[in-house]
């Protein structure tokens, strides 16, 4: 993780610099620029719809759960966006494109239930001992157990 912190702006500081090398400083610039309102316009406008998709399939009673990871995909693009660099820009749209983030909302549902099974198996699994520790077992004939 520490690696990834700092390869992460080494990494956008290179591709700005052979951007502007290759199309001019001034054009390098204007383009991050961009980036900043067209994050916000995504953010407002992807995420309202994506959340009025949640509302929808609360209101309807079936599970929220692909609307919320949905959404919370198109907020990540969106922040991304913002984030000056061409690196975060690309994985931003990639991330507001409906193909892709659907693509990821399934892989990311899928990880999660498997995870969520995982957990669950081990949270239910029951002592191998039968052994009563609050004391609150008391003996009952056979007789009186036959209906």
């Amino acid at each position: 993780m520490l690696i990834l912190l700092i390869l992460w702006p080494l990494a956008e500081l290179f591709v700005i610099v052979e951007v502007a090398n290759a199309i001019g400083v001034l054009l390098t610039f204007l383009l991050l620029l961009v980036g900043v309102p067209l994050g916000g316009w995504a953010l407002r406008s992807q995420g309202a719809v994506v959340w009025r998709r949640a509302a929808d399939a609360i209101a309807t009673g079936r599970p929220p759960g692909r609307h919320l990871i949905d959404g919370a995909l198109v907020v990540a693009g969106g922040m991304l966006l913002i984030v000056p660099g061409f690196i975060t820009d690309v994985l931003g749209i990639t991330l507001l494109l409906p193909p892709t983030r659907a693509l990821g909302t399934t892989i990311l549902m899928r990880n999660l239930k498997s995870r969520l099974v995982v957990r669950t198996a081990r949270f239910t699994r029951r002592p191998t001992s039968a052994a009563d520790v609050d004391s609150t077992a008391i003996e009952i004939d056979q007789q009186r157990l036959q209906p």
